[in-house]
């Protein structure tokens, strides 16, 4: 599959973000055109109950980030959704949120102290040294990608499953697969070890995400 001009909406609030919002939902090749239905695009992904949602837009300014995942958690509360911020902990720490979910770089700039609030750490990793160094940084799962091909990282080929054996191997943390997923590959990755899978573009584009998920849930 290979990534065109794809219209998608957000909504009016969100409208000085949007761009941004553009690239961190598929690498680049999203157009557009009106800002009202990403909201419900996040709501019929939180109805189709996956086991949890990582909002992740690392380019916004802290301030927007903030603004945006206020909207956001208001939906996953009504799902009763657990809800991971990303990068930015404190806006995580401003909206109460227990759980965050870091790029290694900002783990390794983060003191204990200002960990110490977060019941959950997730860190993302590309490398077995890096799951070591995130462990024993503290974090409490982790994040290994990309393991296949991915429109998000257009031309870069997957880890492979040889090295998400070896992150899930090398830690005592759950390791969490990322990139390139579909359903078909779930026992594959459960082979190698994984306690499970993150979607990102297939569920933001599904025109159905219950659909879409649906697969996941059964495997």
């Amino acid at each position: 599959m290979e990534w065109t001009d794809i219209k998608t909406t957000v909504p009016a609030v969100w409208a000085e973000t949007a761009e941004a919002i553009a690239t961190g939902i598929s690498g680049g090749g999203i157009y557009i055109e009106d800002y009202r239905d990403l909201e419900a695009q996040v709501e019929a992904i939180a109805a189709a109950r996956p086991a949890g949602l990582i909002l992740r837009e690392k380019n916004l300014p802290e301030a927007d980030y903030q603004a945006l995942a206020s909207d956001v958690l208001r939906i996953c509360k009504r799902y009763e959704l657990p809800c991971i911020l990303h990068t930015f902990v404190g806006a995580a720490q401003a909206l109460g949120v227990k759980q965050i979910h870091l790029p290694l770089p900002v783990l390794r700039a983060q003191s204990k102290e200002a960990l110490s609030g977060f019941a959950q750490i997730g860190v993302s990793c590309h490398s077995v040294a890096e799951a070591f160094e995130a462990q024993a940084l503290g974090a409490t799962y982790l994040t290994a990608g990309h393991i296949f091909l991915t429109t998000c990282k257009p031309g870069l080929p997957g880890r492979g499953l040889d090295f998400l054996r070896e992150v899930t191997q090398a830690v005592s943390l759950p390791v969490y697969a990322i990139g390139g997923i579909t359903a078909d590959r779930v026992p594959e990755l459960q082979a190698a070890g994984a306690a499970g899978a993150c979607l990102r573009s297939s569920l933001m584009l599904a025109p159905d995400p219950a659909a879409e998920l649906h697969p996941y849930q059964e495997v």
